[in-house]
Formats: structure tokens, sequence, C-alpha cells
């Protein structure tokens, strides 16, 4: 029997932590789906097709023949179910991940009671590692280039500077610029 798992997520952008996570992944499973949101509820830096085209180039550079880079819209249980997969891959960092995950997970279970959801904790050092905090230290001209592949924190230099002195208002902040 061959196993179709779906790691979905916005990608925004795609870090050292996701590709990680992607990586152990596709070790465990037949066939992995990296399935990037193309609506969330969120401020994004890049259109669907700028992190479609980031995420691929991330998957291409790590070699993984069992994995396939794809958007989708709606539940993300509908569209494991309309590609046959049978688990969700999702990735925890830190112990308030958990409880998050743990309720999105019952939901999905409440929803599709035949895909099981499969939690991978991430590697120590990329811990600390958010999309949100990437696009943070981006915003305000800090460097990435440990947290990134080079290809993101290029594309993510690009956009900040397209968007100059409104850059840092277009990203919510945490504390990292105090």
């Amino acid at each position: 029997m061959k196993v179709l798992a779906v790691y979905p997520g916005t990608f925004d952008p795609i870090h050292y932590g996701h590709m990680d996570i992607a990586q152990r992944a596709a070790l465990l499973f037949d066939q992995l789906v990296l399935a990037i949101y193309d609506r969330p509820l969120k401020n994004l830096v890049f259109s669907p097709a700028e992190r479609l085209a980031l995420v691929t180039e991330a998957v291409d550079g790590m070699k993984l023949a069992n994995v396939k880079v794809t958007l989708f819209g709606g539940l993300t249980v509908q569209y494991c179910r309309s590609v046959g997969a049978t688990v969700m891959v999702r990735g925890l960092r830190v112990f308030s991940d958990f409880e998050h995950e743990f309720r999105i997970a019952l939901a999905n279970r409440r929803l599709a009671p035949e895909i099981d959801t499969v939690s991978l904790i991430t590697n120590e050092e990329h811990s600390f590692i958010s999309s949100s905090s990437v696009r943070e230290i981006a915003s305000l001209g800090g460097d990435v280039s440990s947290l990134v592949p080079p290809h993101v924190q290029t594309a993510l230099k690009r956009r900040f500077r397209e968007l100059g002195d409104d850059g840092a208002g277009v990203v919510p902040m945490t504390a990292l610029r105090d």
C-alpha cells in the first residue's frame, strides 16, 4: 500500500524549519505533497504564485524525488481527500504549537476520520524559526541567511525594497525591533 501525505501551510516564506519537516516526512511516506494554501487569513508578503515558486525551488534543491508542490484552497481535509491522501503532516516547534495543532487535528478528525495527522517535532536548531519572525527580521533589514535558503533571502530583500519605507508596516511586529 502506498501512503500519500500532505504537508499543508502558507509557507510565507518557506524556511529551514519547513524544509526539515518536509525532508523527514519524505522519508516516512511514499509520496509527500507540500500544499500551499492560497487564501489564508493572514498578512502575506508573497502571492500564491510567488510562494509556489519559492517552495518549488527549495524542494528541487533538496532533491526529493517523492515530493510534489502545489497550491490549494478550501478545507485542508477536502484537499487531502481530492488527492487521495490518508495522512496530514504538521510540524511542531515549541510547546505552545502543540495545543494549537492538537485542536486543529481534532477538528480535522471530526471532519475526515479517515485522514490521520502526524506531527513531527522540528530539529532543535530550527525550533525558534517561524515565517512571521523571518518576515519581521527581513522587513527591518536583518540578516535571515541562517533561516532561509539563499533564493528566499533574495526574494525577501527584493520585496521589502519594493515596499520601501512601508515594508515594515505590512508585517505585524512582535518585539524584535525593541
